[in-house]
């Protein structure tokens, strides 16, 4: 009966540890990791449709992808300092013809 008791409890702590271990890979796969390409002079590439992230200013969004005219092209910024994690916005980087 002690050799019983003893496989059950083994089997328990198998039991938790892919418990343990499937939600530790559910956990992971809802991390989106985006990877940027560096463009040159140390600018990222932006696609066109840009999701504000945390602590970003649309200065900061601006220097990193080179679009000077984030205010103009969206219409629903109202207030340039009441940017938030979340908002969309549209983006446009700037070439200057050669």
């Amino acid at each position: 009966m002690a050799y019983v008791c003893r496989s059950t409890t083994m089997g328990e702590k198998i039991c938790w540890c892919c418990v343990v271990f499937v939600a530790l890979i559910l956990v992971l796969s809802c991390c989106e990791f985006r990877v940027q390409m560096p463009l040159r002079n140390n600018k990222m590439a932006c696609d066109e449709i840009y999701v504000v992230g945390e602590g970003e200013t649309l200065q900061t969004i601006s220097e990193k992808c080179g679009d000077p005219y984030i205010v103009e092209e969206n219409p629903h910024i109202q207030d340039p300092d009441d940017v938030f994690p979340g908002l969309v916005i549209k983006i446009n980087p700037f070439t200057n013809p050669k």
